[in-house]
């Protein structure tokens, strides 16, 4: 009777918090740091807290949904960076391998989903199925027409995302016969921004960090210079909907600034 109860009354203030945000600001593209998966699995009592990642990994799918049916289209998810896959136990990082393998680019090449698959990360530091199985659900969504982008950053690392950027541009630009003068004095925002992981996207109007955690670790420096960051204490796989409602209520009522 109680879980009933407490279901209805769920259910009303979900749907409150869906009908305030009728015709506010909403964000275009939304980054999620994805993190407190081996904390949830503790407090739900799991012996093996690496049991946290597949449910994590599960949840992603469930999170996109809501920002489809809300018409987000540009979604960053932070799996893993560089130092976790190099510093964690090796078994973890196997099972975490595992996860993004068998839940998340196997879900995304269902016939089903909308999303568009975009890599961002160093794909040498990730085991080859798991390299292999990112490419395939990249080159099945590569004709998905919807216009909804997803970037899977993993093995990802924001200070080499921008030294990498700047060398490819450098690169490019000494191929096409510029002198280091030359490429000093032209040398913009914008052409940096164009060999980028998320080039040709939206840079993200709102970062949210599940867990607690009041840090960027790294994740998107350049992209996310602008952005509203939204922490919230809840661990990423208990993330609800009306957790990700009230993300957005406070990104409406917000004032950008652009670092004004």
């Amino acid at each position: 009777m109680w879980k009933s109860v407490k279901g209805a009354a769920y259910s009303l203030y979900a749907r409150r918090l869906r009908a305030q945000l009728d015709g506010a600001s909403l964000p275009r593209h939304v980054a999620i740091v994805m993190d407190g998966n081996r904390r949830w699995a503790r407090q739900a009592g799991f012996a093996d807290t690496r049991v946290g990642h597949r449910y994590g990994a599960e949840h992603l799918d469930e999170v996109l949904q809501w920002c489809a049916d809300i018409g987000i289209k540009h979604v960053t998810a932070f799996v893993a960076s560089v130092d976790n896959l190099r510093k964690r136990d090796s078994g973890e990082v196997d099972n975490l391998m595992r996860m993004i393998e068998e839940v998340v680019a196997e879900r995304l090449t269902r016939s089903s989903s909308v999303w568009q698959v975009h890599t961002a990360g160093r794909l040498d530091v990730l085991p080859d199925s798991t390299r292999h199985a990112l490419k395939l659900a990249e080159e099945a969504t590569r004709h998905h027409e919807a216009g909804f982008h997803l970037n899977v950053a993993i093995g990802y690392d924001g200070r080499e995302e921008i030294l990498n950027a700047i060398r490819c541009l450098l690169e490019e630009e000494g191929r096409a016969g510029h002198s280091i003068d030359d490429i000093a004095q032209r040398l913009s925002a914008d052409q940096i921004a164009t060999h980028l992981y998320t080039s040709g996207q939206p840079d993200p109007d709102l970062v949210i960090r599940t867990s607690g955690e009041r840090r960027m670790s790294g994740f998107l420096l350049w992209q996310a210079a602008y952005s509203e960051l939204h922490f919230t204490d809840v661990y990423w796989p208990g993330f609800r909907k009306v957790d990700f409602l009230r993300a957005l209520r406070s990104y409406a009522a917000r004032h950008r600034r652009f670092g004004a």
